[in-house]
């Protein structure tokens, strides 16, 4: 039953607590908290901030959660019914919560979309191999 939980509930859960101050600060300016700095062969300072990092889970979740989206049976279906909820609880906080209204917080929201669309997607052309039609 674990294999129907979505994987984009961690990103939205960190996000959250990063605004109640888990990480540090709370609020927004806890999104551009410095986690990893690099200096570059070419002099550059590339740095990583807590958004960032954010966003780098959410692509690694995404990746797992469509290869989930090609199992069969009755916890990809639930699976694909709790992705949904899961963006829709994105846009709702999006839209109604001042402190999710970032940059960062919307790439997260696409990123849950694009898991809706592609579970869905993949899915269904999946039961149509399984479909055959003789004529």
């Amino acid at each position: 039953m674990l294999a129907a939980i979505p994987l984009m509930i961690i990103p939205f859960v960190l996000y959250n607590l990063a605004m109640l101050g888990l990480f540090g600060q709370g609020g927004i300016p806890a999104l551009d908290g410095e986690i990893f700095a690099l200096s570059m062969l070419s002099g550059a300072r590339w740095t990583l901030s807590l958004g960032d990092l954010f966003i780098l889970i959410s692509l690694l979740l995404l990746f797992f959660e469509i290869i989930k989206s090609a199992w069969r049976g009755n916890s990809a279906l639930i699976n694909h019914m709790l992705s949904m909820l899961v963006f829709i609880a994105f846009l709702v906080e999006f839209l109604l919560v001042r402190d999710a209204a970032t940059h960062i917080f919307f790439i997260l929201m696409v990123v849950a979309f694009i898991d809706v669309i592609s579970g869905f997607t993949i899915s269904i052309k999946a039961a149509n191999r399984d479909v055959s039609i003789g004529l």
